[in-house]
């Protein structure tokens, strides 16, 4: 077995909605390809013995086994490696489930399509999937040290990946809400929300997070001193900078015992507590150095440690956290029994797990020997050995939920001393012997105030209910009624996209909003380009919705970057389907009109319920599309009679329609009509039906997101065909005895579409310069060379400087093929260089011809146009002096240039 590629999916894609994190392996089987799995010797056998937790699998019988029952009947290699892969990664600890095995249109191809949690991890167990199952056919057997090692990489990778138990907490809060969240990449950033309304948090800091009150806070001496000053019971202490100051330190703080910490330190590290000798004293200072210049020297108050959580001034949780121990069973030594504790699966490194590892140190030894033990003892059943002296989680310690039991008074002082501090989110350490009373009745204290502190503990304590703290800092960041989300509008199809994407857009500025789109052309925000180049895929998508400024955003979602990745949202507000017609077949195992509109049904499918699809009620292969989205539907047509809308208006439904000759909206009695196509530039005086349809859905849009039919009719009679609002779409340039036109249209649709202008063209010649992209079908060029025997008088066949793989002058021969089937007489000519060909259709152009480019490079057509002198860039309109408008044909108007 071979495998050919592995791609990323981290959105809704071709395969599924519901799981966004797909990995996809394209796998050749080679000679296993007409091979079942019971037609190998022991295969089946060796594969339950190295994983017999397969028998989890249901598989398509439904029932436990399932999956192992195929197997031993029969099944393809690719079915039986989609199945490991997830295996592998659930028994890492990453439970999947959701997998497909489908053959590609080469035979013995298959796509491998399961769930990861983890991209990386996700990958290398596609890959020892393969390595597993090529194991066993070849040797009956996978070594169970070679497994091991997997599944111990695997979680390596999990792990590594993690971003900690609270960030996590939020980000599984944000997701129960449909926040949406994006991990920016530095500094451990994450981004909630989108557009305008986004906030960031880094770990538990937002924000709204004050710098002065982490500074603050970082100082533990300065927040002694000021809680202090503000009545709050702080420890008697003082700062030293040089251990001559120590003895000195220690006499003012009342004698022993003391605690001696760093004065910047956190996670309890460089903290020594009960300090009772000088030497022990001397040794905490040379510790406490390690971490911080400054140390504080403080009295040390008897009491269980008390983690109180504030969050926007409001108390959330009260956890008692107890330090690394383990409890005698009076047969085992404190050395076993601490090796017992550490295999609990609920422990592992760091912050991985729920509990940290508890690993000894020297003052773990000291405070084993103080107890009146040896690390060799055998601890008598039931006492208790504490072998850190402080009591942080991330050094082995445990914690116990005790929100219920917190006296109002205390609460009201954590309350208080958060304000006092100035932090939106804040851990209060607090020593007393009951928190169930006043600090000032039993003598507890404040010993610290914490910026950016851990929820583990309240998330996942020991003992005690798990509190929702996550959920207080989503109430902070996102009050209940507060938006998080920008207007998402979604636009696909085969043709078109950029031209509506365009004008939506720039519809959506006449509301005074901050607009940002992407586009075959660019990225941009606003009036400006921030990012040229093809950019419709989930990359430039999410630089969109990452932008703290954008208010509306319309994404142009191609075919190719679906594939590739998936969406780059969830929901989107509006999806748009413009069309489905024959381009891009054979590519990315997309090999039939309806497989691509499947493809391009997935926008429509990925909308809020109470959103709405606008799909093309003309376009069967769109307009079926309703059957599969759950969201509203909206329709639109060019053609007034259409009874799909009609019937569709009369129940109560909405639609954009092209009727007598304006560009209306329809909603249950109520007709709004915009505009006349003759007043709106982008239908070139409504000769351009294609044009209409695009005019048809970006009003629609527009309207269905409340833009009102004023600001629609502004942004329409305002938006042009001209290389400055849509580059390469029917940019039309008056080169004094003749004209030039620069379109796009690169496959058979778009050449009709483009066709049902041109044909109007009734003075001089009408001149093609033609060809299309090198990864196209044979027969889709002899398709676009039938279509230009019929649109043009004369053809120029060049071929694009990128062929895409296809030897050079392969596709001009095809296009000649279909030139002479549909007219053998046509005038045309081969010159495969793209600028020739231009400059040669240009210079031989009669008076009174139209020249139409349909460029690989439009801003390379472009400048061939302007340096040829004097150019005029026209946009035709419905003017009696430029056009004649005959009679109506069919459900547009011909205008013809005189």
């Amino acid at each position: 077995m071979r495998i050919l590629k592995i791609q990323t999916l981290r959105g809704p894609n071709y395969w599924s909605i519901q799981h966004h994190k797909l990995i996809i392996m394209r796998l050749d089987l080679e000679k296993l390809a007409d091979i079942s799995s019971n037609e190998i010797p022991g295969f089946y056998d060796g594969l339950l013995k190295t994983l017999p937790t397969l028998e989890r699998h249901f598989c398509s019988p439904g029932y436990h086994g399932g999956f192992l029952v195929r197997v031993r009947e029969g099944t393809m290699m690719g079915h039986i490696i989609e199945h490991i892969a997830l295996e592998l990664q659930s028994l890492a600890g990453m439970e999947l489930g959701f997998g497909r095995t489908r053959e590609t249109s080469t035979p013995g191809v298959y796509q491998v399509v399961f769930e990861y949690s983890n991209e990386e991890a996700g990958r290398y167990a596609g890959r020892a999937a393969v390595r597993l199952c090529q194991s066993i056919i070849d040797r009956g057997r996978y070594p169970q040290a070679e497994l091991e090692q997997d599944v111990q990489d695997l979680q390596d990778f999990w792990r590594e990946a993690s971003l900690g138990p609270s960030t996590e907490a939020i980000i599984k809060e944000a997701e129960k809400r449909s926040i949406p969240w994006i991990c920016l990449g530095t500094r451990f950033l994450i981004q909630l929300g989108y557009g305008i309304h986004q906030k960031r948090i880094q770990a538990t800091m937002s924000d709204q997070t004050s710098i002065l009150g982490v500074e603050l806070a970082c100082d533990k001496e300065s927040t002694k001193r000021i809680l202090a000053d503000s009545g709050v019971p702080v420890p008697r202490g003082t700062v030293v900078n040089f251990f001559d100051e120590l003895e000195d330190a220690i006499e003012l703080v009342g004698s022993y015992p003391i605690v001696i910490k760093p004065l910047d330190g956190n996670h309890g590290r460089g903290i020594t507590t009960d300090i009772r000798t000088w030497e022990e004293a001397e040794a905490a200072y040379d510790r406490a150095r390690q971490i911080s210049r400054s140390l504080i020297v403080e009295r040390y108050y008897v009491g269980r440690d008390h983690r109180v959580l504030v969050i926007d001034g409001k108390f959330v949780a009260v956890a008692e956290r107890v330090p690394a121990h383990v409890v005698g069973d009076g047969k085992s030594t404190i050395m076993e029994l601490l090796e017992k504790t550490n295999q609990d699966p609920k422990r592992g490194d760091g912050h991985d797990n729920v509990l940290t590892k508890i690993e000894l140190d020297h003052t773990s030894y000291k405070l084993i020997e103080r107890q009146g033990y040896k690390d060799n003892s055998i601890l008598p059943e039931g006492q208790v050995c504490y072998l850190r002296a402080t009591a942080n989680l991330s050094t082995g310690g445990i914690a116990i939920d005790r929100t219920d039991e917190i006296h109002p008074e205390n609460v009201w002082l954590a309350q208080r001393i958060v304000k006092i501090i100035g932090l939106d989110i804040a851990g209060i350490d607090i020593v007393t012997t009951d928190i169930g009373r006043p600090l000032r009745e039993v003598d507890g204290v404040v010993v610290e105030v914490n910026a950016a502190p851990g929820f583990r503990m309240h998330v996942a304590p020991s003992k005690g209910v798990s509190r929702n703290v996550a959920g207080a800092v989503l109430d902070m960041l996102f009050p209940r009624d507060k938006p998080f989300r920008v207007p998402i509008i979604s636009i696909t199809g085969t043709n078109g996209k950029t031209t509506t994407t365009r004008l939506l857009a720039h519809i959506f500025k006449h509301t005074n909003k901050v607009v940002g789109y992407t586009t075959t052309d660019g990225t941009y925000i606003g009036n400006y380009l921030v990012e040229a180049g093809d950019n419709t895929g989930p990359q430039s998508a999410q630089l969109i919705l990452q932008d703290p400024t954008i208010e509306v955003a319309v994404l142009e979602t191609a075919r190719g970057g679906i594939l590739r990745s998936g969406l780059a949202f969830a929901f989107a507000n509006v999806g748009i389907i413009l069309n489905v017609a024959a381009d891009h077949l054979g590519l990315g195992d997309i090999d039939t009109i309806d497989q691509l509109a499947h493809l391009k049904s997935i926008v429509a499918e990925s909308i809020f319920p109470d959103g709405y699809a606008v799909l093309n009620a003309d376009d069967h292969r769109v307009a079926i599309m309703a059957e599969k989205t759950k969201a509203n539907i909206a329709y639109f047509t060019m053609n007034s009679d259409s009874k799909l809308v009609r019937d569709h208006i009369q129940t109560g439904g909405v639609a954009a329609v092209y009727e007598n000759g304006f560009v209306s909206i329809l909603k249950g009695d109520w007709t709004h009509r915009i505009e006349r196509v003759d007043n709106i530039p982008l239908t070139m005086g409504g000769k351009a039906p294609f044009m209409i349809a695009n005019t048809l859905a970006a009003s629609l849009a527009a309207f269905l997101q409340n833009v009102t039919i004023e600001e629609i009719r502004a942004g329409l009679k305002t938006f042009r065909a001209s290389v400055s609002q849509t580059p390469g779409r029917m940019n039309l340039f008056n080169l004094g005895d003749y004209h030039a036109l620069v379109d796009y249209a690169h496959n058979p649709a778009g050449y009709e579409a483009l066709g049902a202008f041109v044909r109007n063209w009734t003075t001089g010649n009408r001149i093609g310069v033609i060809g299309g992209p090198g990864d196209r079908r044979d027969d889709n060029f002899i398709a676009l060379g039938k279509l230009s025997a019929q649109i043009f008088d004369r053809v120029v066949i060049k071929e694009d400087d990128d062929n895409r793989g296809r030897p050079r002058g392969t596709a001009s021969e095809l296009i000649v093929q279909g030139i002479c089937k549909v007219n053998p007489d046509c005038s045309y000519e081969v010159i495969l260089d793209e600028t020739q060909a231009i400059n040669r259709a240009l210079d031989a152009a009669p008076k009174g011809s139209l020249v139409v480019i349909l460029p690989e490079s439009v801003n390379r057509a472009i400048e061939l146009i302007k340096v040829r002198g004097i150019v005029k860039e026209e946009i035709l309109q419905h003017d009696k002096s430029i056009l004649n408008v005959d009679s109506q044909v069919g459900h547009s108007y011909v205008a013809k240039i005189l």
